[in-house]
């Protein structure tokens, strides 16, 4: 296993040649079976292929997390209840269930728009596991509005409701044309609180590279795998620091989007 590296191919093959206990860190979001048109994945499986295969991905992250390590899993209200049912079924301990609230939600037709993701965080083990809590802390409504000093000098440890933008089509962070690009703020959250210095940070659904492109910045080692070859040369130009093109691409998309825009 080489880390520090982004694999091209199916996860759950490549994930089943890396050694057992070797990750501090899992990161994964999943396609949500919605019907989300990605380049070369099918997001209209059934309801048992999709359940068999989230259950075959997750439990190869097991096998993989040292006994210390931690696992996040970013997923839609769809399957929500089924990803959380696979967790504890193989083996994971429950900590949270997070709600990712984005302010800049998505418009639907017949139903209330959608505003949010779930993060289900889970460790391998119930007692030990990373969480620095000492550098996420953020200032408390005691310290600020009432002044006691009873208050953690600290600040206190972040809610379980998660406030980011999603990363949408015309933002200065989007990358290339993958639906679902990650916010950076979310993921060094995540980085932050369950891992350290040196820690490898696996992502098993690399999309444009957020995951690795953070762990790198934190000087984290880094694994993410990738089945589309588009999407691959994405996270690859994005770890290089060569997404000009990527940038000209983006520009050029939103220039054709307004044109249709302005003729509808």
């Amino acid at each position: 296993m080489e880390t520090n590296k982004i694999y091209l191919g199916d996860c759950i093959e490549i994930m089943r040649t890396f050694p057992d206990k070797s990750v501090d860190l899992i990161f994964a979001d999943p396609p949500f079976n919605i019907g989300i048109k990605y380049d070369v994945h099918n997001d209209n499986m059934s309801y048992e292929d999709y359940y068999n295969w989230s259950e075959k991905w997750i439990k190869e992250t097991y096998r993989l997390l040292k006994n210390n390590g931690s696992i996040y899993i970013a997923i839609g209200d769809e399957f929500a209840a089924e990803i959380n049912i696979i967790l504890k079924r193989t083996g994971f301990y429950y900590r949270n269930w997070i709600i990712w609230y984005y302010t800049f939600g998505q418009n639907q037709r017949k139903k209330f728009n959608r505003s949010h993701t779930h993060i289900l965080y889970f460790t391998k083990n119930k007692e030990r596991f990373i969480f620095n809590d000492k550098i996420i802390r953020i200032p408390s409504a005691r310290q600020l509005i009432y002044k006691d000093k009873r208050a953690n000098p600290l600040g206190k440890i972040p809610d379980d409701v998660w406030q980011f933008s999603r990363v949408c089509g015309t933002f200065k962070e989007r990358i290339g044309k993958h639906p679902c690009q990650m916010p950076e703020d979310l993921l060094e959250l995540i980085i932050k609180t369950s891992s350290k210095e040196g820690n490898l940070v696996l992502d098993p659904f690399g999309g444009t590279g957020t995951t690795v492109a953070v762990a790198k910045r934190l000087k984290r080692k880094f694994i993410t795998i990738e089945i589309s070859s588009e999407y691959y040369n994405i996270i690859l130009s994005r770890l290089n620091g060569n997404i000009e093109d990527i940038k000209r691409n983006k520009k050029n998309d939103i220039e054709q989007q307004k044109n249709l825009f302005d003729c509808i």
